[in-house]
């Protein structure tokens, strides 16, 4: 049976939940759970640091349960292997109680100095807060560049319509996130289901900042495989550029041979080899893109219906605590951390 590892009891409903996916970040766990303590404490307001290991292979799960023992807001969840950052950041989207809900990655580019900001939002009504990125100077040219290019044709292939710098950083309210949660989707893409759900949304911009420590956990091949993911979880129109494609390539092929006939009709015989291996290697080119597309599609229905779990729960035991006496209060934490 799989066992949810947990620090606070299940019977106890925050405010506010803050969900982060981690992959391999235990250099950057303290310093991240030390300023959500110090921007979060303040508020005064019952909430719980939601930390999903997705696999890590370093000492992630160490400096998590490190964590708890520290802070009694803090929970754990530890997925059995690395099921990607859409998988975690849905385990503990389903695991979060609170009546607001904060998802947010754990490596410091999203500034959790901005929580404040996006309660305001949600206590003046609004169901989604969403976020867009602005990338920093010192921010790769080929990075701003390739997730401009990737949003222009988001936005071009899907139905779906989703702001350009749009990211999982975010604000649900727990009705959104209900509705959310009700999607059955193996493979789902998160930034689309939630611009699907189509709620009156407040978005605010921020600044990315650098990696604290460490390295990207999104290489470009797996930027690839992200992005098309998300297109095809919410777009059909691969398939009709392809049927597209297949009537210009038809109407030309048909062109050439009224004009092959028109010459031999003339007594002239139409010369080049080249030109027709070259039609015809244009022909399969489009027959096997089309082909793949399709392959893509029939993959993606065939894992769905396999319904295999979108992740799995490391069993193991719960997280050890230290006596209630022995923990101290996230605000008497914040303030010697800011001595």
């Amino acid at each position: 049976m799989n066992t949810m590892h947990t620090d606070i009891p299940k019977t106890s409903t925050p405010q506010l939940s803050i969900v982060v996916p981690m992959y391999n970040e235990e250099e950057n766990i303290k310093h991240f759970v030390k300023r959500v303590v110090q921007v979060v404490a303040p508020l005064e307001l019952d909430y719980e640091l939601l930390l999903v290991d997705d696999g890590s292979r370093d000492g992630t799960w160490l400096e998590i349960q490190t964590a708890a023992q520290l802070f009694k807001t803090v929970r754990g969840i530890r997925l059995a292997r690395n099921f990607g950052h859409q998988s975690a950041l849905l385990a503990g989207l389903r695991a979060a109680k609170g009546q607001a809900v904060i998802s947010m990655d754990g490596d410091l580019q999203h500034p959790p100095e901005m929580i404040p900001e996006l309660l305001k939002a949600w206590k003046d009504g609004a169901r989604v807060v969403s976020t867009t990125r602005t990338y920093s100077k010192t921010t790769s040219a080929f990075k701003r560049f390739t997730s401009s290019l990737y949003y222009r044709i988001f936005s071009y292939l899907s139905e779906v319509p989703m702001k350009s710098g749009q990211s999982d950083f975010r604000l649900l309210d727990r009705s959104a996130l209900e509705q959310l949660l009700s999607i059955r989707q193996s493979d789902i893409f998160l930034r689309g289901a939630v611009s699907w759900l189509n709620y009156p949304e407040t978005t605010i911009p921020f600044v990315a900042a650098d990696r604290l420590h460490g390295e990207s956990k999104y290489p470009l091949s797996k930027m690839l495989r992200f992005a098309r993911g998300g297109i095809l979880a919410f777009s059909t129109k691969p398939l009709q550029i392809g049927i597209a494609m297949g009537l210009m390539t038809s109407v030309f092929s048909f062109a050439y041979l009224v004009y092959i006939l028109v010459q031999h009709a003339r007594g002239q015989t139409v010369e080049g080899w080249s030109s027709t291996l070259g039609l015809l290697s244009l022909l399969f080119g489009v027959l096997f893109i089309m082909l793949g597309i399709v392959g893509t599609y029939l993959g993606r229905i065939y894992i769905m219906l396999q319904q295999r779990p979108q992740y799995v729960l490391e069993d193991d035991d719960r997280l050890l605590r230290k006596n209630e006496s022995d923990v101290q209060s996230e605000p008497q934490k914040a303030k010697s951390a800011n001595s």
